[in-house]
């Protein structure tokens, strides 16, 4: 098992990511977005009722908003909801008619953003089982003419989290993550957790993190915006 800084001090630029796990007393949940280009640099998380969504920082500078404006996450029930993209609102919508995550996820593939094809992560964890779901839509290869679907499935384990990234670093076209969602440690405050993870990311591409610790009655959360 790995520290955060081992996992993600070497990556100069992962993307979008997605922990769940545990600490030792919560359930914890964490997202983070990265840019490059300036319409994806151009954005802060807002806290909502039921999670967050991402809103332009400057809506003149706005290119193209449809794949970088989105609620990464939702919760519904017990259960809390987060991705990288829209299909957050697709799990959402499928949950509320009795269907599952799998069966949601199965509708969508990979973001069309030729040539990266950026993958769609997703995660769901439920407070009350504390079971947890990691997921990877990925193009079945560099001209997207399939779409392959992963699913991780984990149970509870103290001070551990999993954690799945859009990309294995920088380049052109930009390499997808590949493997098993990376197992790391989950030590600390929630304060402390944040600070790590925050300080992991490349200070140059970072954007914003938001980060939760849950469980049945409570929910607590930090979130940090580059644009201020």
């Amino acid at each position: 098992m790995k520290t955060i800084e081992e996992v993600l001090k070497p990556n100069s630029y992962a993307g979008r990511g997605i922990i769940l796990g545990h600490s030792e007393h919560k359930a914890v949940l964490a997202y983070f977005i990265m840019g490059r280009s300036t319409n994806s640099r151009n954005r802060i998380f807002v806290k909502t009722d039921d999670g967050i969504i991402i809103k332009p920082y400057d809506v003149s500078k706005v290119t193209d908003p449809s794949l970088i404006i989105y609620s990464p996450v939702r919760r519904i029930g017990s259960k809390v909801i987060v991705t990288n993209g829209d299909q957050t609102d697709t799990v959402y919508d499928y949950l509320s008619k009795g269907s599952t995550f799998e069966q949601a996820l199965a509708t969508r593939c990979f973001e069309p953003d030729e040539p990266n094809f950026t993958p769609r992560i997703s995660g769901m964890i439920d407070v009350v089982s504390d079971a947890y779901t990691l997921s990877i839509l990925k193009s079945s290869d560099s001209l997207g003419t399939g779409c392959n679907r992963y699913f991780f499935d984990y149970c509870k384990s103290e001070n551990t989290g999993r954690l799945i990234h859009t990309y294995n670093g920088n380049g052109d076209p930009l390499p997808s993550f590949e493997g098993e969602p990376r197992e790391i440690k989950i030590e600390g405050t929630i304060d402390r957790f944040t600070d790590r993870l925050w300080e992991s990311l490349d200070a140059d591409n970072r954007i914003s993190l938001y980060v939760e610790f849950m469980d049945k009655q409570h929910v607590d959360y930090r979130l940090i915006n580059k644009n201020k």
